[in-house]
């Protein structure tokens, strides 16, 4: 039996103990502030980069992986004979997918990169559940096949506090035809097909809670619940209203808060907040 092994890259908001306990390979990218350069979440995080970002003279610059580091992660892994999937952060914010993409024509190594449309926790849906699969012996095939139905059944939405670093980073997409009614309204994006577009508008954090909120129950009536997300830019207070809301309202308990990473951090905007689930 071909052993499959798992790769992804930072934005997928997987602590160290995670990447460990599901034998997880994780590739950072890259944020550059003021000129200095460091690795995502290897040698910086989430709290020491949103004060660094707070005093950068210019908003800070996030780069994809070369294609070079994907290639050595690859080969190191395969030595074993083992095949690789390699699932990144959504191509339409990032050119992480490609560069993977590029690297798996560079070696002999059998790898499968796989778009998951996704960031944050949404990513880490499907990384987790294609380790949990690879560890039980399931082929490539059938974890791809598993991956596509997570992904055509997740959810992801951003809360925007700011929309400076969203514009200034060029990642807001559609969205932008909102900008300029904004006055004093906190848009809220929902991630489609890859890329951010106007969804929502609230003027207050319970009004974010209440329509995303709804949102939630209604996506998932009469369906099971499987994962549930929050990833915050220094946003722990809504994100906490949120979490209770949904356990208080769903039942479900595995509600899980995290600072996300820098790179997402970086064009998110400090107060932004995620909110990722998906059902079957």
């Amino acid at each position: 039996m071909v052993k499959v092994k798992i790769v992804t890259d930072s934005t997928a908001d997987m602590s160290a103990e995670e990447l460990e306990e599901y034998g997880v390979t994780m590739v950072p990218l890259s944020i550059t502030i003021d000129g200095e350069t460091f690795l995502d979440k290897v040698d910086m995080f989430p709290e020491e980069f949103i004060t660094r970002m707070k005093s950068a003279s210019d908003l800070p610059k996030s780069s994809q992986p070369p294609a070079g580091k994907f290639v050595e992660v690859y080969e190191e892994l395969a030595k074993d004979g083992s095949e690789i999937i390699s699932i990144h952060m959504t191509g339409g914010m990032s050119g992480t997918v490609r560069s993977a993409e590029s690297a798996a024509t560079m070696t002999e190594a059998k790898v499968t990169v796989f778009d998951s449309k996704f960031i944050s926790k949404a990513l880490s849906f499907q990384v987790i559940e294609a380790a949990k699969m690879a560890a039980s012996g399931k082929s490539t095939a059938e974890i791809i096949k598993r991956l596509e139905e997570i992904r055509r059944n997740s959810t992801l939405y951003i809360a925007i506090d700011t929309l400076e670093n969203l514009v200034k980073g060029g990642r807001i997409g559609k969205a932008a035809g909102f900008i300029g009614s904004l006055l004093n309204i906190k848009p809220i994006a929902r991630l489609e097909d890859g890329v951010l577009n106007q969804a929502l508008k609230a003027r207050s954090q319970s009004q974010i809670v209440k329509l995303l909120l709804k949102q939630f129950m209604e996506d998932t009536k009469g369906k099971e619940i499987l994962g549930v997300g929050i990833a915050h830019v220094n946003g722990q207070e809504l994100a906490n209203k949120l979490k209770q809301a949904i356990i208080d309202n769903s039942g479900f308990q595995n509600v899980e808060v995290v600072f996300t990473t820098p790179v997402i951090s970086t064009h998110a905007g400090p107060g932004a907040v995620g909110f990722m689930y998906y059902s079957k």
